[in-house]
């Protein structure tokens, strides 16, 4: 059986559903059981997830059977003291304003079970901080000050249930597990089950359009994978899956890279990592990368406040300035004299303590070459959008960006040494899925950046090898979830 709820004999209030198998904490621990196969989700609602304590053990040897802990132990030791505080984003701490700002006592305990409130009113709140905190029955106390603050977060166990919740509890668990069995019904052709995650308000900027989200899926299911796309709401119901691809714009401090650090975590396959998303989405960092690794990049300094004479003296004019996590064209900016390059650097230091400084140069496109496990899959010539020295012309503040031609090649008609140095690159970074930016001048190839999360889009990337590029996607991941079962089997 796929789902196992592990919870006291004398806690059956909640009630038995269908297609879960309930089942004693000591009988989960005595040993291995041959009805509960790996990848089973495991609801551990012991009494307790204090250290080395029954509920502990249930999450613990859950992981090590190769089994997904609702809760797992990385949330169980997130959930103790005050490190649950610390975890909160920015996004939902305006969620927490809005949504308890009309009461008028200086307390709060907000219950969330299986994602859900009694109250209606916090219903959104309740839904964000379960895909935060991925525990079955959660407690959150709120204070007011000069703003209401998160001032501690709990698992709890069923015997924590207030009485006069507890129909609710139940009735919240039967939604929960009815879902999942509706969802599995119409998976149970397919061996593995994937989530996309995508943003549908990116618009233009977003990794991948429409037409392609379909076509993953498309591709997913012939090879046997059920694919479902999902967004940052839908992130509570991430351990029912097997991978993760991610098809949202990322970002360090952001719910992308804590979703992907929250899926690696709990041992699924995850395109891109957490690693690569924190590799590439710093260029300082990069730019160390490539040097050490003598990558050949256009003329690079990694400015400091107070190195506007050093820019001044090692790189001519024009020049480009980028914030060290810019991305899609956005802070990235072209200087024309000293003047203009200590204004700009006064600006962008105001965000962070490194920039880079880089020798431009003038390019009627850039190569942009596609990386998935290490190999080469498309190759493309991105255009400089129309009177631009960029391919994306994000004019004016609340206008569309501008983007220019693309053309699509098949690999093995791309320069060899554009290639080349985009797989060194790449291959720096991991096996995952890479776009590596590459400059052509004089016959010589600079990289410009590697990319995570790098555009599919319909008609573009996919332009020579159509399906094929999406099924080689498909099947790579399969290779990465049977690899990944293997080891989990082995421990």
């Amino acid at each position: 059986m796929n789902i196992v709820l592990v919870a006291e004999s004398a806690d059956d209030w909640i009630g038995r559903f269908e297609g879960v198998q309930t089942i004693d904490p000591g009988e989960f621990l005595s040993g291995p059981n041959g009805r509960i196969p790996r990848g089973a989700r495991v609801y551990n609602l012991c009494r307790s997830y204090a250290y080395q304590s029954l509920g502990y053990y249930v999450s613990l040897l859950a992981e090590a059977r190769g089994q997904r802990a609702v809760p797992d132990v990385v949330t169980i030791q997130d959930l103790r003291g005050t490190a649950a505080v610390r975890l909160i984003p920015q996004h939902l701490e305006e969620l927490i304003q809005k949504s308890l700002h009309s009461l008028t006592t200086d307390s709060f305990v907000l219950s969330v079970y299986f994602g859900e409130n009694v109250a209606k009113k916090h219903a959104r709140l309740a839904k964000e901080l379960y895909g935060l905190f991925q525990a079955p029955l959660l407690r959150f106390k709120f204070a007011r000050g000069s703003k209401w603050r998160l001032r501690s977060a709990s698992a709890i166990a069923l015997n924590d249930v207030p009485k006069h919740h507890r129909q609710f509890v139940a009735d919240a668990a039967q939604r929960h597990f009815t879902r999942r069995s509706t969802v599995r019904t119409k998976r149970q052709v397919t061996r593995y089950d994937m989530a996309i995650l995508h943003d549908p308000k990116e618009g233009d900027l977003a990794p991948s359009d429409e037409a392609a989200l379909k076509k993953m899926v498309k591709a997913a299911a012939k090879e046997g994978i059920a694919a479902e796309l999902i967004t940052r709401e839908d992130s509570g119901r991430l351990l029912e899956f097997d991978a993760l691809f991610i098809r949202e714009t990322t970002a360090v401090n952001h719910h992308t890279y804590r979703t992907a650090r929250r899926a690696q975590a709990a041992g699924m396959v995850v395109i891109d990592d957490p690693l690569s998303i924190l590799r590439c989405s710093n260029k300082v960092y990069l730019a160390e990368l490539l040097d050490r690794a003598k990558v050949p990049t256009p003329r690079t300094i990694v400015a400091t406040r107070g190195s506007a004479d050093e820019v001044i003296g090692q790189l001519s004019f024009p020049c480009v300035l980028k914030r060290p996590d810019s991305a899609f064209s956005k802070g990235v900016v072209k200087v024309e004299n000293s003047d203009e390059l200590r204004r700009r650097l006064a600006e962008f230091f105001s965000d962070s303590e490194l920039l880079i400084a880089q020798e431009y140069m003038r390019t009627d496109f850039d190569w942009r070459i596609g990386i998935l496990d290490q190999r080469a899959v498309f190759a493309c010539k991105y255009h400089m959008a129309r009177g631009h020295w960029q391919i994306a012309n994000h004019g004016s503040k609340g206008t569309k960006p501008k983007f220019g031609k693309c053309e699509t090649l098949p690999v093995e008609t791309a320069p060899r040494k554009a290639v080349s140095v985009a797989l060194k690159a790449a291959n720096l970074i991991g096996n995952g899925l890479y776009g590596v930016d590459v400059k052509e001048s004089d016959g010589q190839f600079y990289v410009i950046e590697v990319n995570d999360n790098p555009n599919l889009d319909s008609g573009i990337e996919d332009a020579v090898l159509r399906d094929e590029l999406y099924r080689r996607i498909m099947e790579s991941f399969i290779r990465r979830i049977e690899i990944q079962k293997q080891l989990a089997g082995a421990r």
